[in-house]
């Protein structure tokens, strides 16, 4: 199972929401890879720590050779040498790089935007893979959703987020039906959830009418997750008992449980 983590407004939780539920799958066996496509390298510093800012290989290497015309025949790096062990059992991290903006247009003029796909294809021994991508519809976001079986969208409960909502289903449409159409849009997560504020339970409530895919439950606000980043420890492994954490873990199981009946 593949899952891309797409919005292309930022600020609206990609990377947390990436990490922990990548993180509860590892944390119940399953052997789980996380790719870091966000040039602002959140994931990788979420999962590595300070590790994240003295590695010797990144995603930036990876998309770097595509664009290296090999003429000599030496030995070139395979895909799997760009994944990386966290500090977690069964989680890894294919980590991202600022550089990785410098390639993007490049890398679209080449035509090397089904490249992920292909080597995700051939790739073995993961049980979940997930994908956090830039808050941008570029050749990143791009590859990630036309390299993945399924889409969540983080969703911000402000009327900005719900604006950017329409346009963002519009696009990943698109490139379901022009490259991916076995593209499965999961549902919208709902995030920083306030139950005692008006505009969150009023806009989730309008999304709902209109036939939105919202999945529960919702994730609420907590300030439990910037210490979960600054501890660079996900939050089923730093407060394993906490209400957030207990709501990651129902929408994991919920996610799960739909793909099974399908």
């Amino acid at each position: 199972m593949r899952r891309v983590i797409f919005n292309q407004k930022g600020g609206v939780g990609k990377t947390t929401i990436t990490c922990n539920l990548a993180a509860i799958s590892a944390a119940e066996g399953k052997k789980t890879l996380v790719i870091d496509l966000d040039p602002q390298c959140n994931s990788t510093q979420y999962l590595l720590s300070d590790k994240a800012l003295s590695l010797k290989i990144s995603l930036f290497d990876y998309f770097n050779g595509l664009l290296a015309f090999n003429i000599f025949g030496t030995e070139e790096l395979k895909f799997e040498d760009y994944i990386l062990e966290t500090p977690f059992k069964n989680l890894y991290v294919m980590p991202s790089h600022p550089d990785l903006d410098d390639l993007q247009y490049k890398l679209e003029s080449r035509y090397k935007m089904f490249k992920l796909k292909k080597n995700l294809d051939e790739l073995q021994g993961f049980d979940y893979i997930y994908i956090d991508t830039p808050p941008a519809l570029n050749f990143y976001s791009r590859s990630a959703v036309i390299a993945a079986n399924s889409c969540l969208i983080p969703f911000d409960c402000d009327n900005f987020s719900r604006n950017a909502l329409y346009r963002l289903l519009t696009n990943v449409g698109e490139i379901k039906c022009d490259h991916n159409p076995d593209l499965e849009i999961e549902g919208i997560v709902v995030n920083q959830y306030q139950s005692r504020a008006k505009l969150p339970v009023k806009i989730v409530k309008e999304l709902i009418k209109e036939g939105m895919p919202v999945l529960k439950p919702y994730l609420s606000s907590s300030i439990k997750i910037k210490e979960s980043h600054e501890k660079a420890s996900p939050m089923i492994f730093c407060e394993p008992k906490h209400k957030l954490t207990t709501e990651y873990i129902k929408l994991y199981k919920n996610l799960n449980n739909s793909i099974k009946k399908n």
